[in-house]
Order: C-alpha cells, then structure tokens, then sequence
C-alpha cells in the first residue's frame, strides 16, 4: 500500500523498518479508506516515519509508551508540527493498537452511576431525543456537584427544599438568557423527580423549583431578507465539489425549511424524485413528514450527487469534503457552511447565525406572502400552532388589516 504514495526502494525500506514498519502499510490503507487525499496522506506518513525511527531509537519496552511520544512531540521545532504528529500518531494508534502501551487514566466518577441510570430513565422512560437528554444530563451534574462540594460525604436523601433552593440561585447565575434560565429550572425539576421516582428521596422536592418566565412570543426570530438570502446562494462557485455542495444544502434549506439535525439525518432514498417530495423522517416532533422538492432545488441536489458527492459506502446525502470524509456528525458544520455562505454574500449577520436563520427567513417569508398559518406549520414540522406564531409578529401588512380602529381616531 506505500507503494501508492512512495516510489524509491530506500524511503519505503526506511518506512517498514522503524518500530511501526510492519504496520505502515496497514496505516496507509486506513488514509486511503478514510477519503485522504493523496498529497496530505504522504504528508502523515512521512511524518509517522520519523516518528517510528524515533521510537525505534528509544522505546525501552517491546510497546511504545506515553514517555517516547512526549519525548518526540518536544523534540519537533514548532506548534503547528507538534499538532500534525500528534494527530497522526493518533490515527497509528486506532489501527495498531497492540504497538502501543498508553495506559488510559481511570477517573471513578463516584455519581457515574447515577446519571448513567437517569440518561437510561429519559431515553427509554421519557422517550427524549439524545440532544436533550445532554441538557438534561449538564443540569443534574451540576446539582449534584453543587451538593457534593457543600455537604460532602451526606447522601441524597438529606437534600431539603432548602437546597434546592440554594441550587437553583447558583444555576441561575451561571446564565444570562431567559430561555437558558427556563430550561436550568425546568431541567432541574426533571431530575428532582427522578431522585423521588428512583427512592433517592422520599420528599417531592421539585414543588421547591420556581417558575421562571420565558416569553416565547416577546421577541422576534432572528431573520434575513429574502433578497439577501437569494444573492447568497447565487453567489456560489458551482464549479467545484464543495460550491456544489453547499448550494445544495442552501437551496434545501431555504426551499423546505428543514432542521439542521433533518438535513444531516437525510438519505438518498429520502429524495423522491419523481414524486418532486422529500421525506424528512423523525423530525422534532418525532414523526415523518414529506416536503416539496421544487426544481431548482432538485436539479442542484442532482448536480452534487452525480458530480460532486464523493463515492464512499454512506446513504447520507451531505458528506464532509475533508477527511476523514463522512457524513455529519454535529450541527456545527453544517452551520459554519451557511454562515460562509451568507458571509460571502456580504450580508450582516445575528449573532449566532447559522441553518435555523434560513429557516427563520423562510417561515417570515411564507408569512409576509400571506400563505395559511396551517400550511406554514406543516412545511416546517411543527406540532403545535402556537410555534409558528410567532412569525405572524412580522407580517405588518397583515397585521395592519385586522388592526382595530384606535378609539376616536379617523373612521
């Protein structure tokens, strides 16, 4: 497999002899499979040749040690080479474990239990999706090292409505936003009644939690003008993989309004072509939906597969260009492609921008063409009315046409 990327006998023989040679060629089928490209993947395994010279030279022991990598990090010149060969010797250690002896750190997480059963009590108990349960999850850790580092060593049953109390002040200080305060209170009577639900604690120590406002419909979503949002996606060099991509992702969001997470999650047998629909399964409101495939979107979605997708063992539509090339893992890329898209474009951006601010602008749009709340809230999945309200707020034309007469005004 070196022979793909090398071609003198001396500088493979000096690869294959170091304390990783007989691996090489193993790790250099792992660049290829990951979707490396053939330049950085010369680059990497040049790199972990030096690093197998260097431990050739000074391993101790038959296995390479957390001391020899520390020693050849520190031998290297600059940050930035440090980096490289660290993030290489970590790939030479997912595929070759056994040359390695790095003994992973154990740290007893003495409430690893706990939450480990409460994690399970809102998966399979609550049926919530894995993003809230890691909201969930934050806030019950934080009450519980509240606890632990005020009233060491006393157990859970001694928590009282005062605790509680004191707990929650100490949350609420910790943020700054109405929501991010709603959801700490809310989030913290969740595990409260999991501790009476799991006999932790015989008192209904939730009722102790107080109400804390958040007015959903006080303030306007954060949005574009549709125009900016156009001049963006115009604004895309489609003569390359990764513009033909993002236009894609781009026009889907602005045409259907999906979610981040929906986008992610779609499959190629999710895009009916034919029928001109997509199906967007186990949105937010955990249920199907099908959403219109308009032809500007369609034929953009078609130019990325047949062109631009690159050609790995994924059903997912939107892979990742850099390696190791997948699909999408985490929301943030996926908002970082749209904030350069909208950046490019010159347009000032919210703070925070990312997909949902496509999805926002959609919503406003459909509002200000005076399409039926029902149909709005239909395309965009959600369950009930009251959350597509909000974009109501921004329809002034509408909202200047039911307006009552002010009283002894004009007639």
């Amino acid at each position: 497999m070196l022979e793909q990327y090398f071609k003198y006998p001396r500088v493979l023989e000096r690869l294959r002899s170091g304390a990783l040679g007989g691996d090489m060629d193993r790790i250099a089928a792992h660049f290829a499979e990951i979707g490396y490209k053939h330049d950085a993947a010369k680059l990497y395994l040049s790199r972990l040749g030096r690093f197998s010279d260097f431990a050739a030279r000074n391993a101790v022991t038959a296995t390479i040690d957390r001391t020899v990598i520390d020693r050849f990090l520190n031998s290297l010149p600059t940050a930035s080479s440090r980096i490289g060969a660290r993030t290489v010797i970590g790939h030479a250690r997912r595929v070759a474990p056994e040359r390695f002896s790095i003994p992973c750190p154990s740290v007893v997480d003495p409430n690893g239990p706990l939450l480990a059963a409460y994690l399970e009590h809102l998966r399979q108990v609550r049926g919530l999706e894995a993003k809230t349960c890691e909201g969930m999850l934050v806030i019950a850790r934080r009450i519980l090292a509240w606890f632990g580092d005020r009233h060491p060593g006393r157990p859970l049953a001694a928590m009282t409505g005062e605790h509680v109390l004191a707990v929650i002040e100490h949350l609420l200080s910790m943020s700054t936003k109405d929501s991010t305060r709603s959801a700490a209170t809310s989030y913290a009577r969740t595990f409260l009644r999991f501790l009476r639900w799991s006999d932790l604690n015989d008192q209904d120590l939730a009722r102790f939690v107080p109400r804390t406002p958040c007015w959903r419909l006080a303030h306007l979503p954060p949005r574009l003008p549709w125009q900016d949002v156009r001049r963006a996606i115009d604004a895309i060099d489609r003569t390359t993989a990764k513009g033909r991509r993002d236009r894609a992702i781009l026009l889907l969001l602005a045409t259907t309004g999906i979610r981040n997470k929906e986008l992610r999650s779609l499959e190629l047998e999710d895009i009916r072509w034919r029928a001109a629909e997509i199906l967007v399964r186990q949105g937010k409101a955990r249920r199907d939906r099908v959403v219109p495939l308009v032809q500007e979107t369609g034929e953009a979605l078609a130019d990325y597969i047949l062109h631009a997708r690159p050609r790995i063992d994924s059903r997912r539509v939107f892979l990742c260009t850099v390696p190791p090339v997948g699909p999408f893992r985490a929301s943030a890329p996926v908002s970082r492609i749209v904030r350069s898209r909208l950046e490019i474009g010159e347009i000032k951006l919210p703070r925070g921008a990312g997909a949902h601010l496509v999805r926002h602008s959609l919503a406003t749009e459909l509002v200000s063409q005076r399409r039926p709340i029902n149909e709005v809230a239909d395309l965009l999945g959600h369950r009930s009315m009251d959350t597509t309200a909000i974009y109501v707020k921004v329809a002034l034309p509408q909202l200047a046409d039911v307006a009552l007469p002010f009283p002894g005004g004009a007639s």
